[in-house]
């Protein structure tokens, strides 16, 4: 068996009733959602009973997808499965620096309280979004962003697969030249350019609050999104560029797959990491653990495996 990756959900992926069934079935899980409510207190109301529409608004997804994936990581720790690596997409990079003990679980649930509240604020200053361009090579994407005035490419997240962040106004006719060079836009459900330089007052805000924080050397590679790369000894100067800076997401599985590991679980609702790691590497051997019922078999699986 070659070696274990934990990986975790960014923006996008949450859903109403997320880790309900973790609190009421797995004492790891629900000591987690118990411990950060103490820090924000409608973090299980947030989760387990919302709408849609409070789960977009990014002042809340953030909160409430650190809580749902800091309790499944905590589930699969109680089972006694032992990763390997960790990395998180976007908001679940801050999920994966309190997994691989950067810092504690409370402090990095207060920093992430306060990084959605950043971008959110710096999202309702301008009608913008984010779309997700299929079917074209990254080099085409970038090509066709540089013909429109604020479309910037800002998630690499797979062979075929751009997420493009932009003025609102700018991606209707962006999506358009992407439909005539053969690919296919669609919209995110996220509220703001992310990873984009309109986020680039957010940054800098969130740098200043990162700098009153001492980080920890990680336990395990925790591989970072700006670089695709692991974390350097030194951790700010890289992480405080995160928030207005591309996600390398096959950079960073492809990172991890020359370094050996095989197998990857994803921490967070859905499936949206697998399916871009399926497309990186047909290979890989993919599991979930944002369910009980995912959690139970990826525990079963993996202890057959060793």
């Amino acid at each position: 068996m070659g070696k274990i990756a934990l990986v975790f959900s960014g923006q996008g992926a949450q859903t109403p009733g997320m880790g309900l069934d973790l609190y009421n079935t797995v004492p790891a899980a629900k000591a987690v959602f118990d411990q950060l409510s103490a820090i924000r207190s409608d973090i299980k109301e947030l989760c387990f009973n919302s709408t849609k529409e409070e789960l977009t608004v990014t002042s809340n997804t953030q909160p409430a997808l650190f809580a749902v994936e800091s309790a499944a990581a905590a589930a699969l720790s109680e089972a006694g499965i032992k990763v390997d690596a960790a990395a998180g997409f976007s908001l679940g990079e801050i999920t994966a620096l309190a997994y691989s003990r950067v810092l504690p679980l409370e402090e990095a649930f207060s920093l992430v309280c306060e990084r959605g509240r950043l971008m959110q604020e710096a999202s309702s200053k301008v009608d913008s979004a984010m779309t997700a361009v299929l079917k074209l090579p990254k080099e085409q994407v970038e090509e066709l962003a540089a013909g429109f005035e604020n479309v910037y490419p800002v998630n690499y997240n797979c062979p075929g697969q751009v997420v493009v962040s932009g003025l609102a106004s700018a991606l209707a006719p962006f999506e358009e030249a992407v439909k005539a060079a053969g690919g296919r836009a669609m919209r995110l459900a996220v509220a703001g350019a992310f990873h984009s330089p309109f986020m680039k007052e957010a940054a800098d805000a969130f740098a200043r609050v990162l700098a009153q924080h001492s980080f920890a050397k990680p336990e395990i590679p925790l591989y970072s999104n700006v670089t695709g790369e692991v974390y350097p000894e030194d951790i700010l100067p890289v992480l405080s560029r995160q928030i207005s800076s591309p996600v390398q997401w096959e950079k960073t599985i492809r990172e991890m797959l020359d370094s050996g590991i095989d197998t990857f679980i994803e921490s967070g609702p859905g499936a949206t990491l697998s399916g871009l790691i399926r497309k990186t590497d047909s290979g890989a051997k993919l599991y979930s653990i944002a369910t009980a019922e995912g959690l139970e078999e990826t525990v079963r699986a993996l202890s057959q495996e060793n």
